[in-house]
């Protein structure tokens, strides 16, 4: 083995380079020889390959431009290539691949250290948050969501359950004088299992000992059996993860379609169960404003206002550990292309997109805003500056955000409120 081509095996080293088809590895190798990339820059063309060939876009051969100065021909590929990012996506000649067609997992049941109570794991000061606790109830999800973190965080074929779960529920102490959201959802669908491992039996019984705790399901499915069979403490709030058909059926794999999960909240609603929707995310695509808008409206036809809790937006964010994940997959997917924006450390939309989306999402629930039930809005995780542009206010602090929820919460689920 020679100098130059031991040099380049170094510089693949930790990288998707084998994640290539052979006629692109050869030409990526070609072109470093020929014009002497460090080993930065090849890193930089395999990611930039391996996201052409997942966005299902030309190959890395087809846009790598002619140019014997290897500054003009880098900066002529990152240009096509932030060019692609830049554009709104199209899912109308998207071809997916290898995304499974069925739900293939194992279970899981082991003694756990401590109960997985704790502030969300995504709070920062630096972004508006609402201070809500998540509890670990199971880990890992059934579902396929392209752009999910808890794939990076748990083995995504493995579904975890405490065996003590219940009896470290039983004994949580909590101020019998405070109120408290605590959320189910963060590291799994709080409602595709069911109650398999007496999971929903104890989260009920939780809540009906504890009618200070407001405590949300979210999913994204319609297996609400459970929910139509028992009794559900007036304190439970059930909310649904909501898309449009487009990225459901590109980006949210195996997951119930719209339809579905509009029709579950639907039958909860029937029964006198509070709901909820969250947007988050809202994905920029063609035409994808107007599909947004068709879901709204959607929402706002079946559903009355005294019987919605909330409506929360956010879009993509992606930490570093996240994109490595997607571009170590097997599968094609648009989810990344998009022009990524610093946002506290981690990877977003410009500004201006998400005021765009965020202002046109706000602005279709009119009506639901100033009734006498008014439903509670709010923004995931940005910066404040954005509420300020896209709602018309702003909280000081994530303290003044959380007291508001509470209350607006407490009124509509007719329980005290306890600051």
């Amino acid at each position: 083995m020679n100098i130059y081509e031991q040099k380049f095996n170094d510089s693949i080293k930790n990288t998707v380079f084998s994640k290539l088809p052979t006629t692109e590895q050869n030409f990526i190798k070609e072109k470093a020889y020929l014009l002497n990339f460090s080993f930065q820059e090849i890193k930089q063309i395999v990611d930039i390959a391996r996201d052409l060939r997942m966005w299902d876009e030309k190959n890395i051969i087809d846009i790598f431009p002619e140019h014997e100065q290897k500054k003009i021909a880098l900066a002529r590929l990152k240009k096509v290539y932030e060019e692609l990012r830049s554009k709104p996506n199209s899912y109308k000649n998207f071809k997916l691949q290898n995304i499974p067609q069925e739900q293939k997992y194992t279970f899981k049941v082991e003694s756990k250290d401590g109960l997985g109570l704790g502030l969300c794991p995504v709070a920062s000061e630096k972004t508006r948050c609402c201070n809500l606790l998540t509890l670990d109830a199971i880990e890992s999800c059934g579902f396929d969501c392209s752009y999910c973190s808890i794939q990076s965080f748990y083995n995504q074929n493995t579904i975890t359950y405490d065996s003590t779960f219940a009896n470290k529920l039983k004994k949580l102490k909590l101020d019998k004088n405070k109120t408290y959201h605590i959320g189910t959802g963060q590291a799994s669908d709080s409602l595709m299992f069911g109650n398999r491992e007496g999971v929903l039996d104890a989260l009920f019984e939780f809540a009906s000992n504890n009618p200070n705790v407001i405590l949300e399901f979210k999913t994204k499915s319609d297996n609400i059996k459970y929910f139509l069979e028992n009794y559900v403490p007036k304190n439970i709030v059930c909310t649904w993860s909501l898309n449009t058909q487009t990225i459901i059926d590109n980006e949210e794999h195996l997951t119930a379609p719209l339809k579905k999960r509009i029709g579950a909240a639907r039958k909860l609603a029937d029964k006198g169960v509070k709901v909820g929707f969250h947007f988050h995310p809202i994905v920029e695509y063609e035409n994808y404003l107007q599909e947004y808008k068709e879901v709204y409206k959607t929402l706002q036809n079946s559903f009355l206002a005294k019987e919605v809790v909330l409506v929360s937006f956010g879009t993509l964010t992606f930490i570093k550990p996240v994109i490595k994940q997607l571009r170590n997959r097997d599968f094609k997917s648009k989810i990344t292309q998009m022009p990524f924006e610093d946002a506290n450390k981690k990877s977003s939309y410009p500004h201006a997109t998400k005021v765009e989306m965020f202002k046109s999402a706000y602005g279709s629930f009119k009506d639901w805003q100033s009734c006498e039930d008014k439903v509670f809005f709010y923004l995931c995780m940005e910066d404040h500056h954005i509420w300020k542009d896209t709602f018309g206010y702003q909280y000081s602090t994530n303290n003044n955000f959380e007291k508001d929820m509470l209350s607006s919460y407490t009124k509509k689920l007719n329980m005290e409120f306890l600051v």
